[in-house]
């Protein structure tokens, strides 16, 4: 009888995407080049825009926490909306349910979470902006969702958010499971105010590769 471990519980680590799905990290910069490389330029609209989010979400994050809910409409969906992510050419859904059986195990991992993804090659996953949870924490879980992909043959590409933290993920689970990273971007301590705008700019990137 196959035995369901929720994701929320059983991958909360890098050394459990290891165990579970056999997933390595692929340093070779090669691997994931799109976040740093040939990004594209930026329109002065683009750019107004951009400088006005960031604005508007520091000025509510004077006030403190505030909720993954709240971070999405604030800025992670104005983004999208801005890249053209919520085109018609693009097909968007929200998964509520996930599952991945494990080979060689009578073990199936299955987790509910509220995420967006496009094209089925991009998983959008927002998380609460408070100071003790770091976008870091929930790039395992996050990496865990994208494995559940339904074309394993396709690189997927993910993004997660806290709003103050933003970081980019690639997945490849063929021919054997490993992922890379971008960098983190830092809103909360933001470098000349503009990480916002390479965030934008690796949208931009990533809504290119997966058209």
């Amino acid at each position: 009888m196959t035995s369901t471990l929720p994701i929320s519980k059983t991958i909360l680590t890098i050394a459990d995407l290891k165990n579970r799905f056999a997933l390595h990290p692929n340093a070779d910069p090669e691997f994931f080049p799109d976040w740093s490389r040939n990004l594209p330029e930026l329109t002065p609209s683009e750019v107004e825009v951009l400088d006005r989010l960031q604005q508007r979400f520091s000025i509510h994050r004077e006030h403190g926490t505030i909720s993954e809910g709240a971070v999405d409409k604030l800025l992670v969906s104005p983004l999208l909306d801005l890249a053209g992510f919520y085109e018609p050419d693009f097909r968007v859904r929200t998964e509520k349910s996930v599952q991945y059986p494990l080979e060689g195990d009578e073990e199936m991992l299955r987790g509910r979470i509220d995420t967006l993804i496009v094209q089925d090659q991009f998983w959008v996953l927002v998380v609460e902006a408070k100071r003790t949870i770091m976008v870091s924490l929930a790039v395992p879980q996050a990496l865990a969702y994208m494995m559940c992909n339904l074309n394993p043959a396709r690189s997927v590409y993910g993004m997660v958010s806290n709003g103050d933290e933003f970081i980019f993920l690639k997945v490849n689970a063929l021919p054997q499971p490993e992922y890379g990273s971008s960098q983190l971007y830092s809103l909360f301590f933001p470098l000349n105010n503009q990480n916002l705008h390479e965030v934008f700019q690796v949208l931009k990137q990533v809504k290119d590769l997966i058209d």
